[in-house]
Order: structure tokens, then sequence, then C-alpha cells
């Protein structure tokens, strides 16, 4: 796939202390990482930048408009080139209102190391998808104070 074919997404790391909020996404066949733990965000519209993106699709998801993105990286495969944005929510979890995916959910640390977590929705123990496993893997990596130790904290 030649460069310009590749996908191009913002996503965005949504932490809380020592959590990281994520999406479950719809367990639809023919999207990317059907029914697995992601980051939120999707793909850029034509001509639009990755900021812009970032922020549409994090209102769409879930209703949240964060004060501060940061850019945390950009993650490129053979599909796909994600830019990454982080940031500290700012809300308590109950202010956002889920208008994409299957279930939302607070992954600790542990849970992003084992590479699943269970889901209330699904009623059962979901995977993270790859990609969005080894980016929070680096950001926890570059925030040592935060994500150092194991981490067995629940929601």
């Amino acid at each position: 796939m030649s460069c310009s074919s590749r996908h191009a997404v913002a996503i965005a790391i949504l932490y809380q202390g020592d959590r990281f909020l994520m999406q479950l996404r719809d367990n639809i066949p023919g999207i990317f990482y059907p029914g697995h733990w992601a980051l939120f965000g999707g793909h850029l519209e034509p001509g639009e930048s990755p900021d812009v993106a970032m922020r549409r699709e994090l209102l769409e998801e879930i209703g949240y408009a964060p004060p501060i993105l940061t850019p945390f990286g950009l993650y490129e495969d053979t599909q796909v080139v994600r830019h990454v944005y982080a940031s500290e929510l700012d809300v308590d979890r109950s202010q956002l209102v889920l208008n994409e995916g299957w279930d939302m959910g607070w992954l600790t640390a542990t849970d992003i190391r084992q590479g699943h977590c269970y889901s209330q929705q699904a009623n059962q123990v979901r995977p993270l998808g790859q990609p969005h496993q080894r980016i929070l893997l680096d950001f926890m990596e570059q925030t040592t104070s935060l994500f150092s130790r194991s981490n067995n904290s629940t929601l």
C-alpha cells in the first residue's frame, strides 16, 4: 500500500491518574480491530488537520472537548498513519456519553501490559488492539512517575 493510500487517523490517550479511558470497538467485521479495546479517535476528513480531527472525533464519540491536547507521537504501519495525542481527562466519566463503540472503560497499567480487559457491556474479557497497546506502553514508559510500578487499581 502506498503512503498516499494509507488511512490517516487521530487518536487520543485520555488518562486520569493512573488509568486510561478506552473504547471497546464495535464487534463488526470489516472495521479495524473489531471487538478490541482501543483509543478514542478516527479518520481525518479530506483537508482536515490532525488537531482538528482529534477534537471533532472526541466530541462525536464521547461529547468531550479537552482543554489541552498534547501531541504524543506519530505511529505508522503499512495501512494506517496514527497521529497520537494525550490529554488528562478533567471531567468525571459519568459526564461522558458513549456515542460510538460497544463500551468504554478505565484500563489500568496492568490491563495494558496484559493486553486485555473485562467489559461489562460485552460480559467478557476483550483484547487490546495491538497498535493501541504499543502506544500506551510507550506512553507509560515516558511517564514513569505514574506508571512505573505494577498497578492493580480498578474502577
